[in-house]
């Protein structure tokens, strides 16, 4: 809850830093205004930083996604997504990075993440139909992931503490490339 609380709020200040532009003021009131850093945008920069490094904007389009209904092999808003697919769909549009279709696949194609070094945006494999990266979800932060789980659900988050995701978990990988549009083919 407390990752909802700081994304909502951050959104908010970036809605609003970037609908009240500065007005022409005279210098002097700049510089002290901007002095050390102190000012509203130096505090809102701040901020700003803070949550960019743990909320990459795959992350926060993913977000907007909840709620979708599981769809097997879909891979769209329209027909729905599975766990592939949602985090296909999500990379493709956000990062305009193609990955492969199948969560094997995406897991071949990734460079492996120690658990305490994930950040927002990697992706966080399972072992559902017992065989290794059977499940693949993109973890947004606080232990939290967020995927398409199953026939009959909905793209939501869950938490990997739980214990039916921590007996399941097979680890998690980077996406390498994924701070530019670049493409890895099918």
């Amino acid at each position: 809850m407390r990752f909802f609380v700081l994304l909502t709020t951050f959104l908010l200040l970036v809605a609003a830093a970037q609908a009240t532009p500065i007005q022409d003021r005279p210098a002097d009131s700049d510089r002290a205004f901007n002095d050390g850093n102190k000012g509203l945008i130096g505090q809102l920069d701040q901020v700003r930083q803070s949550v960019t490094d743990r909320t990459s904007e795959l992350v926060v389009s993913a977000i907007g996604f909840l709620g979708v209904p599981y769809r097997r092999g879909g891979n769209t808003v329209e027909t729905g997504f599975d766990c592939s697919g949602f985090v296909r769909a999500m990379y493709n549009q956000t990062v305009g990075l193609v990955l492969p279709r199948r969560a094997e696949e995406q897991a071949r194609a990734t460079e492996p993440v120690a658990r305490a070094d994930m950040k927002p945006g990697d992706l966080v494999f399972f072992n559902t139909m017992r065989r290794a990266f059977s499940h693949v979800g993109i973890y947004i932060g606080e232990g939290k992931f967020i995927h398409s789980p199953r026939t009959g659900a909905e793209v939501r988050v869950e938490d990997m503490s739980g214990s039916y995701w921590q007996r399941r978990f097979n680890g998690a990988r980077r996406v390498e490339g994924a701070q530019g549009p670049i493409s890895a083919g099918e």
